[in-house]
């Protein structure tokens, strides 16, 4: 197969990279789906690891490359890729021994299609319980908070700045959750030892853990995206040819883990002008039928300088 990266249909170890010079480059990609009012992550080795594989030279770019296999993987082209971030810190878990491996990551968004021997999908609140406030405050943020503060009293010279911190992170102590933080998260329960991949045991994890550095990797896209769907309309490359503003509304929620105002949701979707009217209708749970809409891709084109912003006014 032609391609940059190569998919583990049968869940063996991700494919050692090449080496170049003294470093060992591969890719690694963030697809994401929305599928059932859900966001989810493409993953291989049983959901415990992202997408990787080695940098091969066969195509012009790394990103015709990545479109190229996501195409193939998914049955579906890849609407919005993005280079995520190079992650090349010397203490990386390295499968490796004598080198350091470089991972450059992508962040694609693509629609979920089920099929025999391909890369799993999973949700990604599986692997970040505390990040989906759809409906209230999560459970496990009491357990969190708990385990913070532990953590910041064991240390009295440096307490009160690690109790300002997790206030800050986790919107403790008067201050407001601020969902583009969820790397900022991660990385702190990873420095409190509160996640596997820090060495605590496993009955200690909070989340579903990955391989390596993956889910810091991750979270690292969701933080891209839920801050970037405030100013490009990126999401209605997950959304299908047509649909209704609830789905659309329910979409944006599943991304940003939040419940929006409908009101004023679609006051903001109908000032910036980002949909037309199909003349069609659909048939909604509970409700009238509802008005299909499809995105402008004039206003595509003419905000992709811009940039546009897609409204994320809690309820």
């Amino acid at each position: 197969m032609a391609g940059m990266i190569r998919s583990n249909h049968s869940e063996r170890s991700i494919r050692s990279p090449v080496t170049i010079g003294f470093a060992h480059a591969e890719l690694i990609a963030v697809l994401v789906a929305v599928t059932g009012d859900e966001p989810r992550v493409m993953t291989i080795r049983s959901g415990n690891a992202l997408p990787s594989g080695p940098f091969e030279m066969g195509h012009r770019t790394l990103q015709s490359g990545l479109r190229e296999w996501v195409q193939e993987q998914t049955e579906h082209p890849v609407g919005y890729l993005e280079q995520l971030y190079t992650f090349a810190d010397r203490d990386r878990n390295n499968e490796i021994l004598g080198g350091r491996t470089i991972s450059i990551s992508y962040l694609g968004l693509v629609n979920e299609q089920a099929g025999a021997g391909r890369p799993g999908w999973h949700g990604w609140y599986a692997y970040f319980p505390w990040e989906d406030h759809r409906q209230g405050r999560p459970a496990v943020l009491d357990e969190i908070v708990a385990r913070l503060k532990t953590w910041a009293d064991a240390d009295p010279a440096r307490r009160d700045l690690r109790h300002r911190r997790a206030d800050f992170t986790f919107g403790l102590d008067g201050g407001g959750w601020n969902e583009d933080l969820a790397l900022q998260r991660y990385e702190l329960l990873y420095e409190a030892g509160l996640v596997a991949e820090a060495g605590c045991g496993v009955e200690a994890n909070l989340g579903r853990a990955m391989f390596s550095d993956h889910r810091r990797i991750l979270a690292t896209g969701i933080a891209r995206l839920r801050a970037k769907i405030k100013y490009r309309p990126v999401v209605f490359e997950l959304m299908p040819d047509s649909f209704t503003l609830l789905q659309l509304q329910r979409t944006i929620e599943a991304l940003a883990g939040l419940t929006l105002h409908k009101q004023n949701f679609r006051r903001l979707i109908e000032q910036q002008e980002l949909v037309e009217e199909t003349g069609r209708t659909e048939s909604e749970t509970g409700g009238r039928p509802a008005k299909l809409f499809r995105f402008r891709h004039t206003v595509l084109e003419e905000r992709a300088l811009a940039g546009t912003k897609l409204p994320l006014s809690r309820n």
